[in-house]
């Protein structure tokens, strides 16, 4: 791109990457570099990024906790849709982008930067969600992205550099990673190197992080209870907590029992598959209680429609549309359908398993007096003869064409 750059907002990890993106845009650009660093639960001490940022000269320094707005404006409502992408990921990296980018272009106008930039790679999905956020955002706004534009491609030629520039280099990154990790409250994803074949099984004692192994959980279940309203989580065990400290503890029981570990291959937006271990402890429990609690307030029509929108809310996240227009009109349908879903959801979690066993709800649709296998005087079970004959129909007619 033009190198005609003042000031650029940087997503700023501290890291290895992001420390030497940060210089490079000193000397490639010859601009004034802000750093941003968003605290979504990552699990790290940022203090540390601070300190880097102010030794490479940094003098507009943000460090923000976004932790309960992540949960609270972007966690609850993509879980109010069931989402799941490829029927299995729970979406945890791809729905931090979006807040992350949102943080970014507020930053560029309050300090007057003309651009952002962010470390994601030429061959990955992130790319695509922080620039499609962006633009969605700022329109105008000039975006750099060191990955597709620099010849550092691989980690020895990272480190060069750093030493070079006097950048300093933790002795733990001086070696092959085995993995990548990116982790927010949500989930912590890791892929790459040894996790690239996917015929090798993972090393899930070396890789996972927030959870144990269904083997090393706990012999005896956990009993646990969330109570719902209008489609949130609001209470675990009866005491109520704020969303991000909701998801918390759900992501400690999760882990305590092994909940939540996904070995995948997915399609990237881009175009090839990629293999990941993914750990969602809480967001586990969340969406099987969730979908209990909804199994008792949702009209069968509504809640079979949302089964149906639900792929494509899920892919539109995943490709890093959460600020399209067409995102937003399936978000305003299901949140009018989550308006009755409130209620309490009881489970079990035991090694591996969230296994739901009770489930209320003040505005029930389940009506024992109807479903009873007893004698009841509010169904008349010969109305299922006309039912039937109306539904067989057409099935009757296409039979005596086919000569049956």
């Amino acid at each position: 791109m033009s190198k005609s750059v003042k000031k650029v907002v940087l997503a700023y990890s501290g890291g290895l990457d992001t420390s030497v993106i940060l210089r490079w845009l000193q000397d490639q650009y010859g601009c004034e570099v802000v750093t941003f660093t968003a605290d979504l639960g990552q699990g790290e001490e940022l203090e540390p990024a601070r300190k880097k940022a102010e030794m490479m000269g940094i003098k507009q320094i943000y460090i923000d906790d976004l932790r309960e707005e992540f949960v609270r404006d972007y966690v609850f409502p993509m879980f109010r849709a069931n989402a799941l992408y490829e029927g299995t990921y729970l979406l945890g990296t791809s729905i931090a982008r979006p807040l992350i980018a949102k943080r970014q272009i507020e930053i560029a106008l309050e300090t007057g930067a003309d651009a952002v930039a962010h470390g994601a790679t030429g061959k990955g999905n992130d790319q695509v969600r922080f620039e499609l956020s962006y633009y969605a955002l700022k329109p105008d706004i000039k975006i750099i992205a060191p990955w597709r534009e620099w010849d550092l491609t691989s980690r020895t030629k990272l480190i060069e550099y750093a030493e070079k520039h006097q950048i300093p280099v933790p002795k733990d990154k001086r070696g092959e990673a085995p993995f990548s990790q990116d982790a927010n409250l949500l989930h912590i994803s890791s892929e790459g190197k040894i996790l690239e074949d996917p015929a090798v099984p993972a090393d899930l004692d070396l890789i996972l992080s927030r959870m144990v192994t269904p083997e090393s959980a706990p012999d005896k279940a956990e009993e646990i209870a969330i109570d719902f309203e209008r489609g949130n989580p609001v209470a675990v065990n009866g005491e109520k907590l704020s969303p991000a400290a909701l998801l918390t503890k759900l992501n400690e029981l999760g882990g305590k029992h092994g909940v939540g570990c996904i070995d995948i291959v997915e399609n990237r937006f881009i175009g090839m598959k990629s293999r990941g271990v993914y750990e969602t402890p809480g967001g586990t429990i969340l969406f099987a209680m969730r979908r209990a609690v909804e199994s008792l307030t949702l009209d069968r029509g509504a809640m079979h429609l949302k089964d149906e929108l639900m792929p494509r809310y899920a892919e539109l996240i995943y490709n890093g549309f959460w600020f399209s227009p067409e995102r937003e009109m399936l978000q305003a349908a299901i949140d009018h359908a989550s308006e009755a879903v409130t209620g309490r959801v009881t489970a079990k979690l035991y090694k591996g398993n969230v296994i739901v066993t009770g489930r209320s709800a003040p505005k029930s649709l389940y009506d024992a007096d109807i479903v009873t296998f007893e004698e009841d005087s509010v169904y008349d079970q010969r109305d299922a003869e006309g039912f039937i004959k109306l539904n067989a129909l057409r099935l009757r007619l296409r039979g005596r064409l086919l000569g049956r």
